[in-house]
């Protein structure tokens, strides 16, 4: 295969929650390899000045936006942005996604496990990593159905294929800092089922859907975590943000034109074992 299969030039991206620590290395990798960027996150002004750094640095036409993945009319309104400003819409990267938050660091323990899980954050969490994807997929992906190409790439993640190791959550003392809840994987399982049903719907339009399921990324966390991760993971350490810009590439690109409905796992082996 020619590496020009690889090629994104003339090719038009939208990355969703593109200021986060993948979402900006997912852009990076879009425009390394020559599509044109329309990125969205919820910082309107943030992610204009994003898009124009990378409009620069690799030289390929840049707009950023404020977008909500979970508002029909603020994604409508980013859709026609879009339109009007490249005409297309060839590769749409489902990345914005929310995760357990706690107001204080000393009810983690408490509030994060099932027993204790708050309703409000299992809302919160579905409706932005399995709400936000549906509502992403449907409108922007219009612009796909018209012109009967594309490819869908959903960030799901390794705990949507496997139930999280609470272990590694535990400090040498015995004491657990944390127990990763039950609301993250739940929706990353749900995005890799809406990811197949969406693959068979779309496969005769010739829209490809696949997911791309990271393991973990190393983000400046606890040493303890670190070493317990690294431990569990057979390569031996954590994932850099920059280690999934091949198989984003790869996903959105013609190389992979005859893989739709798969899951793409790059876990350093987590799951393996």
């Amino acid at each position: 295969m020619s590496t020009d299969a690889f090629s994104l030039t003339g090719r038009v991206a939208v990355v969703t929650g593109a200021l986060g620590l993948l979402g900006r290395e997912h852009a990076a990798a879009l425009a390394g390899a020559g599509a044109s960027l329309a990125l969205a996150d919820l910082d309107a002004e943030a992610t204009a000045a994003m898009a124009d750094e990378l409009g620069a640095r690799h030289g390929v036409p840049t707009v950023g936006a404020g977008v909500d993945v979970v508002s029909a009319p603020s994604l409508a309104a980013f859709r026609d942005r879009v339109a009007v400003a490249f005409g297309r819409l060839d590769v749409l990267v489902n990345n914005a996604a929310a995760n357990d938050r706690f107001e204080s660091p000393d009810l983690g323990p408490e509030l994060s496990r099932f027993e204790n899980y708050p309703l409000s954050e299992w809302h919160r969490v579905l409706e932005v990593n399995v709400t936000g994807v549906f509502l992403a997929s449907q409108i922007l992906g219009a612009l796909m159905l018209r012109q009967r190409s594309g490819s869908i790439v959903n960030v799901a993640s390794t705990y949507g294929v496997v139930a999280p190791d609470q272990s590694i959550y535990r400090a040498a003392d015995g004491s657990q800092a944390f127990w990763k809840s039950p609301t993250y994987p739940t929706s990353k399982g749900a995005v890799l089922a809406f990811t197949r049903y969406l693959a068979a719907y779309w496969g005769e339009a010739g829209i490809r859907v696949n997911a791309l399921s990271p393991g973990g990324v190393f983000n400046g966390q606890e040493g303890f975590f670190v070493e317990n991760y690294s431990r569990r993971t057979p390569l031996g350490r954590m994932a850099a943000p920059s280690d999934y810009r091949g198989a984003l590439v790869f996903l959105a690109s013609d190389a992979s034109s005859y893989m739709t409905g798969a899951n793409l796992v790059v876990d350093g082996g987590f799951t393996a074992w």
